[in-house]
C-alpha cells in the first residue's frame, strides 16, 4: 500500500516518531491512523524496556509553585547525557511531573510512577516517561523530589 505523506506528517504530529517509523506503521497498519498510533505506541514500549537498564548519569532539577503559592516541588529528572536534558521534550516531561507531585502528593517514586497522570487518566506517569524514553531514546528515571506545603 502506498502511504501518503500528509499522513506520516500527521502520525508524526501525534506521537513525535520519526519518519521511518510513522511510515513503517502506515504500511503495517495499511494506512489506518489509529492502528498506526496503536503500533508506535508498542513499539515504543519496547524500546524504553531495553533502555531501562541503561545508567542516568545527567539530568535536571525543575521545580513548581502552585498558583496559589502554597505548595512547592522541587524535583530531579535523570537521563543519560546532558544533551538529552537540554531538550524541550525532556523540560517539559520534568514540569509535567513536578505538576502531578504537587497536585497528587505521592510519598515516594514508586508511588508517583503508578499514579493516573492528571492531564489525561488514561495513561499513568510510567506511561508518560516511557512515551518519552521511546522518542528521546535514552533512560529517564525519576530522582529525588521533595514537596512543600504550607499548613
Amino acid at each position: 500500500m502506498k502511504v501518503l505523506a500528509q499522513d506520516i506528517k500527521k502520525l508524526r504530529e501525534l506521537t513525535s516518531a520519526g519518519f521511518a517509523d510513522c511510515k513503517s506503521a502506515l504500511e503495517e497498519s495499511k494506512g489506518d491512523l489509529k492502528k498506526a498510533e496503536e503500533l508506535l505506541k508498542e513499539k515504543g514500549l519496547v524500546k524504553a524496556a531495553k533502555k531501562s537498564n541503561r545508567a542516568t548519569g545527567s539530568g535536571l532539577v525543575d521545580t513548581y509553585v502552585h498558583l496559589n503559592g502554597q505548595i512547592g516541588v522541587v524535583l530531579s529528572l535523570l537521563c543519560e547525557t546532558d544533551f538529552v536534558a537540554r531538550t524541550d521534550e525532556f523540560k517539559n516531561l520534568a514540569h509535567e511531573i513536578a505538576m502531578q507531585i504537587a497536585a497528587m502528593d505521592p510519598r515516594d517514586s514508586k508511588e508517583l510512577v503508578k499514579q493516573d497522570y492528571i492531564r489525561d487518566p488514561s495513561k499513568k506517569i510510567e506511561d508518560l516517561i516511557k512515551e518519552n524514553i521511546a522518542t528521546l531514546g535514552e533512560n529517564i528515571v525519576v530522582g529525588e523530589f521533595k514537596r512543600i506545603e504550607l499548613s
